[in-house]
């Protein structure tokens, strides 16, 4: 048995915190209370001035595992999540060769098997990512998968992803859905706006996201599927989502830390450390996106985490990929953006980074309660560090150098240390 002792324990299900002790016994919480170390216990951990939490559910990474091994592996995106304070990751598809058959599926479920903490795998929603044939999806879920996602590649056709989620409905399994409309766009990985104007290039504009999250929303309220609408970036985009779940649909919603914390400004700052897709916009769709965190239109924070080498970010804006690592700075930008600012309090990003994305999948983690598992993260909210190393293979990220709030002390996954700081 382990005890954690004189910790400030967050309850996101019941929205409150309060000082307790807890006891963990064979790979779950067996008590929340005031108790005594009399001796009996394996391990002692020290949580005085420190927050227990669940540990957190990031439903939206990349480990580049196959095909992409340079960038990252399934053994380094795992530590790189512990060191963040996340116990369960799912990964996308978008590997190579990609996640589109049993074969490739059940080998990054294998090799998540051999991690110290929980990898998830989506399977595609197309083949090859190509948006023309469905997967079967039906033999996909079998074998594993849990949910579908085309990520990085938006589902074009809106007849084909009708049938997808008329097919995952059935299956009470989620899509996670990519939403820009290429057509719309030139450069991407920048807003179409000022940024993009001093650049000389004309980049992504935001109705290239608002048109596909609006077609997509209905297309979930018409087949009743439950449809997950990854990193929101515009304020238009979130009014769809908004007015989608007042109609009824099954749509969830995401948003990245860098999301909610930077504009399109930071493209200029950081060049490709802060190009990403969808892009960076302004500091009226990032309050909006605050706003949505607080009322409720978006549930889930996650990261989008998205290794790439120095060469490749080394390259032309216009030539180098998109996307940066998160998994090391989520918790602490939640805290020092978001909770240290009075937009949420601890219960509700918690929520947001464990509760509502491990609900989203059917997971029984998420939640401080005895029974639950005990994946837990121990962390002290107002210890200050800078951004300066990770256990990612990657770096690519603008948050370097940036002191923020939230140092993680202690990553437990089935109540064994599988972090600590």
């Amino acid at each position: 048995m382990v005890l954690i002792r004189g910790g400030r324990v967050v309850d996101p299900e019941k929205g409150e915190e309060k000082q307790a002790d807890v006891i963990i016994k064979d790979g779950r919480i067996a008590g929340i209370g005031d108790f005594a170390d009399d001796g009996s216990y394996e391990q002692v951990i020290n949580a005085a001035g420190l927050m227990v939490a669940p540990g957190l559910v990031d439903i939206h990474v990349h480990f580049r595992d196959p095909g992409f091994t340079h960038k990252e592996n399934i053994r380094t995106g795992a530590a790189a999540a512990a060191a963040g304070g996340f116990t369960t990751v799912v990964c996308m598809a978008n590997t190579k060769p990609v996640v589109d058959s049993r074969e490739i599926l059940e080998y990054v479920i294998e090799e998540g098997k051999k991690t110290k903490i929980h990898v998830l795998a989506a399977a595609a929603v197309s083949v090859g990512l190509k948006g023309k044939e469905l997967t079967d999806m039906e033999e996909l879920k079998k074998a594993g998968a849990c949910g579908f996602t085309d990520d990085g590649i938006p589902l074009m056709d809106g007849e084909l992803l009708r049938q997808a989620l008329k097919q995952a409905a059935a299956l009470d399994a989620p899509v996670s859905l990519h939403e820009e409309d290429p057509g719309f766009i030139k450069e991407n990985g920048v807003n179409h706006g000022e940024a993009s104007r001093q650049m000389g290039i004309y980049g992504s504009p935001a109705v290239a996201e608002d048109s596909l999250i609006a077609r997509d929303c209905m297309i979930a309220l018409h087949t009743k599927a439950k449809v997950n609408i990854q990193h929101i970036s515009s304020a238009g985009g979130l009014e769809m989502v908004r007015a989608a779940k007042k109609m009824g649909a099954k749509v969830t919603a995401e948003v990245t830390p860098h999301h909610f914390t930077l504009t399109e400004e930071a493209v200029l700052k950081y060049g490709t450390l802060a190009k990403m897709n969808p892009p960076l916009r302004t500091e009226k769709d990032r309050r909006a996106l605050i706003g949505g965190l607080q009322d409720g239109t978006i549930d889930i924070i996650a990261t989008d985490h998205a290794p790439h080498s120095r060469q490749e970010k080394g390259q032309a804006f216009t030539q180098a990929p998109s996307g940066i690592i998160g998994l090391e700075t989520a918790l602490a930008l939640g805290i020092t953006e978001l909770v240290d600012k009075g937009y949420l309090t601890m219960a509700e990003l918690m929520a947001k980074m464990s509760l509502n994305p491990a609900r989203l999948y059917g997971l029984e983690c998420g939640r401080m309660a005895v029974g639950a598992p005990a994946d837990l993260v121990i962390f002290d909210p107002c210890q200050c560090f800078t951004v300066d190393r990770f256990c990612s293979k990657a770096d690519n990220s603008p948050f370097q150098g940036w002191t923020l709030k939230g140092k993680v002390y202690y990553t437990l996954c089935e109540g064994k240390v599988v972090f600590q700081n």
